[in-house]
């Protein structure tokens, strides 16, 4: 760890940012409208910058290892990930466009889903090296 972050606030920063973070993908696992990906690939970053010991434990998970992976290997992020993602964002898109929230919100709402929609979409699917996963993506 550099010598600079190791005493400082920013030490604390990046470590309540990644308990945050990593909390939101454990939800995410379970609640259908709260995305996995995102937050736990923020969560190992901040984690790097706080507590190394902590992003290892993360990226040797059963669970959430290979997402960083991958990730970390090409930017890729699996094809069941990108479709939940996509699906979810649409599922909060609905809700927000029959709201009764001000045209101009919604416009951006709009907006913003879009793009996150199209980075999600432009990303490499799975790299890992998971048996079931070549099968699917061969």
């Amino acid at each position: 760890m550099h010598s600079d972050i190791q005493n400082s606030p920013l030490r604390v920063f990046w470590f309540l940012t990644g308990g945050a973070t990593l909390m939101l993908g454990v939800a995410g696992v379970i609640l259908p409208l709260l995305p996995t990906t995102p937050f736990v690939i923020l969560a190992a970053f901040a984690f790097g910058k706080s507590v190394p010991a902590l992003q290892a434990r993360l990226e040797q998970s059963r669970l959430f290892g290979s997402v960083i992976a991958d990730w970390r290997a090409s930017g890729a992020i699996a094809p069941r990930y990108k479709t939940l993602s996509v699906a979810m964002m649409a599922a909060a898109l609905a809700f927000g466009l029959s709201s009764t929230m001000p045209d101009a919100a919604k416009l951006f709402q709009v907006a913003v889903i879009a793009a996150a929609a199209t980075f999600i979409l432009s990303r490499p699917g799975s790299v890992t090296s998971n048996p079931s996963d070549v099968r699917k993506h061969s």
